[in-house]
Formats: structure tokens, sequence, C-alpha cells
């Protein structure tokens, strides 16, 4: 079980760090105009605000894969602790992503349920 639940939590955190990528690097080109449904204009305007998000997106990733590593350390507690931060910090931002705009519920989705599945079967586990 706790092999499954580090599984489900790193695609978590591989997810989060694409939007790393797409919110800081990419943020003016196709992708993330696709991804975001931004025209260029308002890409130009929101990119130092993107910037700053996808760090925010990079740093639950590392909480996550850093618990993954204390915990194949053999410090349960830590890792877990840090595995289930970085997991629940995402639930709630795509809580919050949703309660601020419906219209970008499969994104809040994309965010939430693999991190959502990764902390209960961690929970489980313990």
């Amino acid at each position: 079980m706790l092999a499954a639940a580090l599984a489900v939590t790193a695609v978590a955190a591989l997810v989060h760090v694409y939007v790393f990528v797409l919110e800081s690097f990419l943020w003016t080109g196709p992708r993330a105009a696709r991804t975001f449904g931004l025209d260029g204009a308002t890409a130009r305007t929101t990119a130092p605000l993107a910037f700053n998000q996808g760090f925010y997106n990079l740093f639950l990733a590392v909480e996550i894969l850093a618990g993954t590593v204390v915990l194949a350390t053999g410090h349960r507690a830590v890792g877990a602790t840090l595995v289930l931060v970085g997991a629940f910090s995402m639930v709630g931002a795509g809580s919050v992503l949703i309660a601020s705009d419906r219209s970008k519920t499969r994104a809040a989705l994309v965010q939430a349920v693999p991190a959502l599945l990764g902390a209960v079967l961690l929970l489980i586990a313990l």
C-alpha cells in the first residue's frame, strides 16, 4: 500500500512540475495558451504572476519528492509528513481553483485528485 501511495503522489508531483514549466518558462507560448486558454496580450501581462505561481507548484512537488526520499531512508514520520503536506496543499489549491472559477474544474481535478488519492492511500498505509 505504501508503494502505491508514493506512486500516486509522485504522479501528482509530476503534474505540478509540468505546470511549473508551463507557468514559469512557457507562459507566453502556444502550449500554455492552449492549456490555460490565454490570448497573447493576457499572457504577456500576467507573465510575472505566472512565473511566481509556477514556482509555488514546483515547491509542492518538491515536498512530495523529498518526503518520498525521506520515507525511503526509514524516517517514516518525517517523510510521511512531507508527502501529506504537499499532497493536501495540492488538494487545497485545487479546491480554491474550483471555488473561484467553475470553468477551471477540469484543471482543478487534474491537480487535486491524484494528490487526494495518494494522501488517502498513504494514511491507510500508515
